[in-house]
C-alpha cells in the first residue's frame, strides 16, 4: 500500500476556537490508532523532522495521562502532557493538551478529538483541537504547528503502512507482535 502525498494533512479552522486537521493515511485505522497510542511508535514520528523524542509515556484509559518530551534540533527541550478522558479503541481518542512552555492560566486546557474513520482500507483522520478563546488559537497556528504536524504525520503513515505490510499482522489475527523499531 502507498503512502499519501507527503504534506497532505488540510488544517482548517472551522471557528475561532477551533483547530481541524484532516489527513488521510494509507493503512487500516487499526494500525494507524496503534501508531498514535503506542510509545515505541509514537516516539519515531512525534518530532517530525524538527528534533529528536527523548521521552513518551502513555497510560491509555479515560483518566490515565500521556506526556511526549523532545530535543529540537537546535537543543531546546518542548513537551507536552494530558489526560485521556475517552478511548474507543481503533476509533476515537479525546484527550487534553497541554504545552509545558505556555504561561498557566485559569482557562480550560486544550482539548482533542482524534476520529479513526476506515473506507476499503485507507483511514481519515480528523483531529478537532477545541481552545478557550481565539487568542490561544492564533498561538497555536503561529508557533509553527502546521509545519510540526505535516512532518510528524507524514513518518506516522509510513510507520502504519509497515505495520500493515507485516505478515500475521491484523485484526483478529490472534497474534501477537511486539512494536516495530
Amino acid at each position: 500500500m502507498a503512502s499519501a502525498k507527503e504534506g497532505s494533512a488540510v488544517v482548517t479552522l472551522p471557528s475561532q476556537t477551533q483547530i481541524l486537521i484532516t489527513r488521510q493515511f494509507n493503512a487500516p485505522a487499526s494500525f494507524v490508532y496503534r501508531t498514535f497510542t503506542e510509545p515505541a511508535l509514537i516516539r519515531r514520528w512525534w518530532a517530525g523532522r524538527q528534533g529528536t523524542v527523548t521521552s513518551v509515556e502513555v497510560d491509555l484509559r479515560v483518566g490515565g495521562h500521556w506526556r511526549y518530551v523532545m530535543e529540537t534540533n537546535g537543543g531546546v527541550e518542548v513537551a507536552f502532557h494530558g489526560e485521556y478522558l475517552e478511548v474507543v479503541p481503533d476509533e476515537r481518542l479525546v484527550t487534553t493538551e497541554i504545552f509545558e512552555g505556555a504561561p498557566e492560566g485559569d482557562a480550560p486546557p486544550p482539548r482533542c478529538t482524534y476520529t479513526f474513520t476506515e473506507r476499503a482500507g485507507s483511514t481519515t483522520l480528523t483531529v478537532l483541537t477545541d481552545v478557550p478563546d481565539k487568542d490561544t488559537r492564533d498561538a497555536i497556528i503561529s508557533s509553527g504547528m502546521e509545519s510540526g504536524v505535516q512532518e510528524g504525520y507524514d513518518l506516522a503513515e509510513q510507520i502504519a503502512v509497515q505495520l500493515a505490510a507485516r505478515p500475521g499482522v491484523g485484526r483478529g489475527s490472534g497474534i501477537s507482535h511486539p512494536p516495530l523499531q
